[in-house]
């Protein structure tokens, strides 16, 4: 594939993800109600596009490092206890804060920059906190926890299933979705 058809595609997958951000609300924060039981565990991570972008960039971008193997269930640890913190943490901005996250891990696998391991478990860490923060003013109960972490987990391997230039225009997409997202939030 030439440079001119890599940045042609690149182009369209940007302007498709700001599309999607502009024309889906991020309606996974706090504000919209609270939701038990494992089904709506299970959809709330599917229902606000920052959670779902920020969880498929986590798999892309786990593909492109030495030690990406670790990224997924760091994610997932440090979102259950940023979402056990939720009651007594307040941070102000954290729809802004979120949207920051989509932009961050979108561009980390658009450029499929390699971290040294424990800067990659730490930045994974953090937007996982923030995320965690969210979800945790939201769902209640043991069976949504599970059906959030379950829907969680398959989204972050889907996206670590395409190839490295799928990889990479995915994360471009992502990336500009998070652009649109901080638009949004600021």
């Amino acid at each position: 594939m030439t440079t001119m058809t890599m940045r042609a595609l690149l182009a369209r997958a940007s302007v498709a993800a700001g599309g999607l951000a502009l024309a889906l609300p991020a309606a996974a924060h706090p504000g919209h109600g609270t939701e038990s039981g494992f089904v709506a565990g299970f959809l709330h991570p599917l229902g606000g596009l920052d959670h779902l972008l920020a969880l498929l960039a986590v798999g892309l971008w786990s593909r492109q490092q030495r030690h990406g193997a670790v990224l997924a269930p760091t994610f997932l640890v440090l979102m259950a206890l940023g979402a056990s913190c939720a009651g007594g943490i307040d941070l102000p901005r954290l729809e802004l804060s979120i949207a920051a996250t989509v932009l961050l891990l979108g561009m980390l696998a658009a450029f499929a920059l390699r971290l040294p391991p424990q800067l990659a478990v730490a930045t994974v860490g953090g937007c996982a906190f923030l995320h965690g923060l969210a979800h945790g003013q939201e769902l209640t109960g043991m069976a949504s926890g599970a059906g959030f972490i379950l829907a969680s987990l398959l989204l972050m391997a889907a996206g670590a299933v395409p190839g490295e230039r799928v990889r990479r225009m995915l994360g471009a997409a992502i990336g500009a979705a998070g652009l649109c997202l901080l638009a949004l939030a600021g």
